[in-house]
């Protein structure tokens, strides 16, 4: 049986994850709902996004031809690397429609990454880029991802999702 968490500590885990609280606020935050059985750690793991539970359609499925790209942004940071999907029944050279798989403030996450993969199965070519590229790119923990985030130019990162949506 799942158990619902209470409504404020969703409400403390929307603060922390758009970036409102440290992780420190957030942990202390969390301390005065840890009773009985239910540690701060429990509580914290309970909240945060399981990926490997999430996903969909692994990276190994044989319907899809997938592969890392890089393309060149001129006008932002130089370059935005991202992950390229599309069916493998499709010709190499066949026009399909396309979709820009854009991530949330912590980077090109594996959720993301199902995400594009998910509407590959459904006859599009997609192309999830990395707008922390320019900060070494998603370091596989949405905290640190959040902390990137908000090291990169954001003018230069809207140029670089732009010119991956052009590239595409």
């Amino acid at each position: 049986m799942v158990q619902k968490l209470p409504q404020p500590l969703i409400d403390l885990y929307n603060v922390f994850i758009h970036g409102g609280m440290s992780r420190r606020e957030f942990m202390e935050g969390i301390e005065k709902y840890a009773v009985g059985g239910l540690t701060v750690a429990v509580i914290a793991d309970a909240l945060m996004p399981n990926y490997a539970l999430g996903q969909v359609v692994p990276k190994t499925d044989s319907r899809l031809k997938i592969e890392a790209v890089t393309v060149p942004s001129p006008a932002g940071n130089g370059t935005i690397k991202g992950v390229l999907a599309r069916p493998s029944s499709a010709a190499a050279n066949a026009k399909l429609p396309g979709i820009l798989v854009v991530h949330e403030n912590r980077g090109l996450n594996p959720h993301i990454e199902d995400i594009g993969r998910r509407l590959a199965l459904e006859g599009f070519m997609t192309l999830a880029p990395d707008g922390l590229t320019s900060v070494g790119g998603y370091p596989g923990d949405d905290t640190e991802g959040a902390t990137k985030f908000g090291q990169v130019n954001g003018q230069k990162m809207a140029e670089d999702f732009y010119a991956a949506a052009m590239w595409l």
